[in-house]
């Protein structure tokens, strides 16, 4: 952990706690979730992660490290600078599957 530097709090979900983070030596900017070890980290969890990992596409956020520390795991993924596509979908009601406006 001690390769990021925080930037600002996201906010908290059901099960995580949400970081804007800094990569000190490139300076890029990445999302960080904290979930809290314990039962919270069960294997349809640990399913998830791995299938988060294996994708690859321009319209999914990639998902960079898993880091454990002592207290939580860490899932290090990329920083949607435009904010979240529930938000974009809210807004606009819906996309067509041939829309390139797509966040």
């Amino acid at each position: 952990m001690e390769k990021y530097e925080v930037v600002k709090d996201i906010g908290a979900g059901y099960i995580e706690l949400g970081g804007l983070m800094r990569v000190k030596n490139s300076k890029e900017l990445v999302a960080m979730k904290f979930i809290e070890r314990g039962s919270k980290i069960d294997e349809g969890l640990v399913r998830e992660i791995m299938k988060h990992k294996s994708l690859d596409h321009p319209s999914v956020i990639r998902l960079k490290e898993v880091v454990l520390t002592p207290t939580h795991l860490a899932i290090v993924m990329e920083y949607a600078a435009r904010g979240g596509l529930y938000k974009h979908i809210r807004k606009a009601g819906r996309f067509s599957e041939d829309d390139k406006n797509v966040p």
